[in-house]
C-alpha cells in the first residue's frame, strides 16, 4: 500500500511526495480511511509512528479553505506545538492552508492576529483556555484533534481540556483523539467528547518502527563517556540525539562532547523558551550535529534526518524508550537506536524488549585500532574523490620550491590523520560473547532465587535496578512538566503546597 491509495487531493499528494513518504505506517493505514469517512476516532499509538500525518493529511484533505479556523489541534507542550505546526504547514502549504501556533510566554495580540489568518490552530491547553475564556477568540472548528492525550492528563490539564470543549461552538465537529496509553480518565474523557468513535490500536509489535535498528552495548558506568565518543566516531551519524535522564547530566555531557570537538546543542527544562527555540533551530539547520536532551524532547522534537539516537542511560520506563528511539527512522528513512547499559541493567533490557515487543542486538564497541583503520579507509576514499582546484595547485607549486612533491603528500596526509586521531583506550566495554555469559548468569540467578529483593539493588521483582537511586531532580524531569509555559500554569499556581507535585513519583498528581 502507498499513500496514493488514499486518493487524496493533488496538492496534498504533492506535499506527501515532496516529504518523501511512500508507504503509510500502521496507524496511518488504519486511521486515515476512517477519518476520511467522517468518523470520530480514538487511536492508541506511540510517538514516532506517524500520528501527525495520520490525522493531519485527511483533515487537510477535507478542508475547504474558507478563511475560518477549520482545524484545532491541542497538544501538551510548546515544543510539540511548534513541531506539529511545522508539519501541518508542510502538508498544507500547496493547498494555501495556513497554521497558527498558540502557547504561553508570547504576545496575545500577535497570536490572535495569526489565528485570524489561519486554517489550522495548534495550541497548548493553558493559553488556549485563556484566549477562549477571555473572549479574545471564538472557535467553531470542523475538526478537533487531541494529540498526546495521556501526556496532557499527566501534566494536570484534564480540567482545561474539559473547559475548552465546552467553549468550542461547533457541536457537529469531527473529533480525533490520539494517545500512547489509555488510562481510565482518558477513556472517560473520550466518552464525553467523541461521538460513536472508531478505535485504532497499534499492537506492541507495531509500536516501534521496523526501520530502526536497535543495538545495545554493555559498559561499566565509568566508561560511558568514552564509549559514546568511540561509537560516534565509528558510526559517523549525520545528526544524532543523545538522551540523558537528568538535567545536570545533559549540561555535563554537552561540555564534555564540546571539548572533544563536536558541534553540540542541548535541551532541558531549566532553559528559557528562547534558548529552546534557538537550539532546536540550530539542530534542524545543521549548525549543530549532536543534540543532547532529557526526555522532554522525546515528545516534541521532530527532525526527519536524525540518523542515530543514543541512550546514554536507559530511560525510566519502556514507554519512554519507544518515544526516544522514535526520533530516528522517520519519513520512511532507516535509523539506528544505540543504548549504553551496565551489567546490572541487562535484565531491564529484556523487560523493555518484552514490553514493546521488539528485540535489541548486543554488539562489541569497536576497538581504537578498528576505528582508526575505518577512518583511514574513509580518508583514502575522500582523497580519491576530491576535485583538484586551481587554488590547491597554486599552494602545491609554492611548496615545491622548498619541499619534494612526495614529502608534500606525506605531510598533508599526516595533517589530515592527526585531525582524525582516535583517542581513548584500545578496548571499551564488554565483548558480545561476554554479554551472553552475563545474561546466562543473570537468568540462572533469577531461576534459583525463591523471592526477596534483587541482588543488583533494583528493589523487588520486575523493578528496574536504577529506580531506587532516582533523585527528586530526576522525578521533576520525568514528571513531564517541562514544556509548560507560565500561561499553562495559571490555574495551578495558586494551589496549596500540599496539592503540588512532591517529587515522589514520575507523574504529576491527577485531578479526578
Amino acid at each position: 500500500m502507498t499513500f496514493k491509495d488514499f486518493n487524496l487531493k493533488a496538492p496534498i499528494q504533492q506535499a506527501i511526495d515532496e516529504a518523501g513518504f511512500i508507504e503509510p505506517s500502521p496507524v496511518q493505514k488504519e486511521a486515515i480511511p476512517l477519518i476520511l469517512a467522517g468518523r470520530d476516532i480514538i487511536a492508541q499509538a506511540q510517538t514516532g509512528t506517524g500520528k501527525t500525518a495520520a490525522f493531519g493529511l485527511p483533515m487537510l484533505n477535507m478542508m475547504e479553505g474558507d478563511g475560518s479556523v477549520e482545524g484545532l489541534i491541542i497538544v501538551p507542550t510548546r515544543e510539540l506545538a511548534m513541531q506539529v505546526s511545522d508539519e501541518i504547514f508542510r502538508f498544507g502549504k500547496s493547498s494555501n492552508l495556513k497554521t497558527a501556533t498558540v502557547y504561553g510566554g508570547t504576545s496575545y495580540d500577535k497570536q490572535i492576529e495569526r489565528i485570524k489568518q489561519a486554517s489550522v490552530v495548534v495550541a497548548t491547553p493553558g493559553r488556549l483556555q485563556d484566549l477562549l475564556q477571555g473572549g479574545r477568540i471564538k472557535l467553531a472548528p470542523k475538526f478537533v484533534v487531541l494529540d498526546e492525550a495521556d501526556e496532557m492528563l499527566d501534566m494536570g490539564f484534564l480540567d482545561e481540556i474539559t473547559a475548552i470543549f465546552e467553549m468550542i461552538e461547533n457541536e457537529n465537529r469531527q473529533t480525533l483523539m490520539f494517545s500512547a496509553t489509555m488510562p481510565p480518565q482518558i477513556r472517560k474523557l473520550a466518552e464525553k467528547i467523541l461521538k460513536d468513535p472508531a478505535t485504532v490500536a497499534i499492537t506492541k509489535g507495531e509500536s516501534t518502527n521496523k526501520l530502526i535498528t536497535q543495538l545495545y552495548y554493555v559498559v561499566e558506568d565509568h566508561e560511558r563517556d568514552d564509549a559514546l565518543v568511540r561509537l560516534i566516531d565509528y558510526k559517523n551519524p549525520t545528526k544524532c540525539i543523545i538522551f540523558c535522564r537528568m538535567k545536570k547530566e545533559v549540561d555535563r555531557l554537552a561540555s564534555h562532547m564540546t571539548s572533544q570537538g563536536f558541534k553540540v546543542g542541548s535541551l532541558h527544562g531549566d532553559m528559557e523558551q528562547r534558548q529552546r527555540e534557538t537550539t532546536i533551530r540550530a539542530f534542524k539547520n545543521g549548525s549543530v550535529d549532536i543534540f543532547i536532551a532529557t526526555d522532554v524532547a522525546a515528545r516534541g522534537l521532530d527532525v526527519n534526518d536524525v540518523s542515530h539516537v543514543f541512550n546514554y542511560h536507559l530511560p525510566f520506563d519502556s514507554e519512554s524508550y519507544v518515544h526516544r528511539i522514535g526520533r530516528t527512522g522517520r519519513g520512511g528513512k532507516s535509523g539506528e537506536a544505540v543504548t549504553l547499559v551496565s551489567p546490572s541493567e541487562l535484565r531491564t533490557i529484556k523487560r523493555i524488549e518484552k514490553d514493546v515487543g521488539t528485540q535489541m542486538v548486543t554488539q562489541s564497541i569497536p576497538s581504537r585500532s578498528e576505528v582508526q583503520s575505518s577512518k583511514q579507509d574513509e580518508l583514502v576514499a575522500a582523497v580519491a574523490n576530491t576535485k583538484i582546484t586551481e587554488h590547491a595547485i597554486e599552494i602545491v607549486k609554492t611548496l615545491q620550491h622548498e619541499i619534494d612533491i612526495v614529502a608534500i603528500a606525506h605531510m598533508l596526509a599526516s595533517m589530515m590523520l592527526e585531525k582524525q586521531e582516535i583517542k581513548g583506550k584500545e578496548r571499551i566495554g564488554f565483548k558480545a560473547e561476554d554479554v551472553a555469559k552475563l545474561l546466562e548468569k543473570a537468568n540462572a540467578s533469577r531461576d534459583n532465587r525463591s523471592g526477596g529483593r534483587s541482588r543488583n539493588g533494583g528493589g523487588g521483582r520486575g523493578k528496574p535496578p536504577f529506580n531506587r537511586s532516582r533523585s527528586n531532580d530526576d522525578r521533576r524531569e520525568g514528571g513531564r512538566s517541562e514544556g509548560r509555559s507560565n500561561s499553562d500554569r495559571n490555574n495551578r499556581s495558586s494551589r496549596p503546597r500540599g496539592d503540588r507535585p512532591s517529587g515522589g513519583g514520575n507523574r504529576a498528581p491527577r485531578k479526578d
